[in-house]
C-alpha cells in the first residue's frame, strides 16, 4: 500500500521564480465531496491563484482552478470558486498584518494530503524584480556546476 502520509497534489512551481517567500503557514480548507475527488487525481492547478483576507477575518483561497470531477453529476463542484481557509487565530492576525503591508502579497505554494486531509500550504511573498530572477538563475547554474564537478572528481 503507497504511504500517502505527505503526498503532494499541487504545487505552484512559478511562485518560486517570481517572488521571494518570507513565511509560510499551512491552512486546511473548506470543500465539497467533488473537489476532493478531483484533488486526490492531481486536477488542480494554483498558477493564478492568491489568498485574500477579508474584513470579517476569513482567510479565501480566489482563483484556484479545481477541475471538475469527471464523474460527477449535477451536483458538480464550480471549477474556480472561492474556498475558505481555516487557520489560528493568532495566524489570522499575522496575515491580516501581512496582507496590508505595502508590496507583500499572500499566495498558495502547494495543496498536499496530511493524514488523510488536504492541507494549503500559503506564503507571505514579495515580488522579485528582473535583476534578482537572474541572479537566482546564475547562482543556481553555478551550484550545479559545482556539484557536477564535484561528482566526476571522485
Amino acid at each position: 500500500m503507497k504511504n500517502q502520509s505527505n503526498s503532494e497534489l499541487a504545487s505552484n512551481r512559478k511562485a518560486w521564480h517570481n517572488y521571494e517567500i518570507l513565511e509560510t503557514f499551512e491552512a486546511g480548507i473548506i470543500l465539497v465531496g467533488t473537489e476532493v475527488k478531483s484533488l486526490r487525481a492531481h486536477q488542480v492547478s494554483l498558477q493564478e491563484a492568491y489568498v485574500l483576507v477579508t474584513d470579517r477575518n476569513d482567510i479565501i483561497l480566489k482563483n484556484a482552478s479545481i477541475a471538475p470531477y469527471k464523474f460527477g453529476t449535477i451536483f458538480n463542484h464550480e471549477e474556480r470558486r472561492e474556498r475558505k481557509l481555516l487557520l489560528h487565530k493568532r495566524e489570522i492576525a499575522d496575515l491580516r498584518r501581512f496582507s496590508q503591508e505595502k508590496g507583500l502579497t499572500i499566495i498558495p505554494l502547494s495543496i498536499y494530503l496530511k493524514k488523510g486531509l488536504i492541507k494549503v500550504k500559503i506564503g507571505v511573498a514579495r515580488g522579485k524584480k528582473a535583476f534578482d530572477k537572474r541572479r537566482a538563475i546564475k547562482e543556481r547554474e553555478e551550484k550545479r556546476k559545482i556539484q557536477q564537478i564535484l561528482r566526476h572528481k571522485t
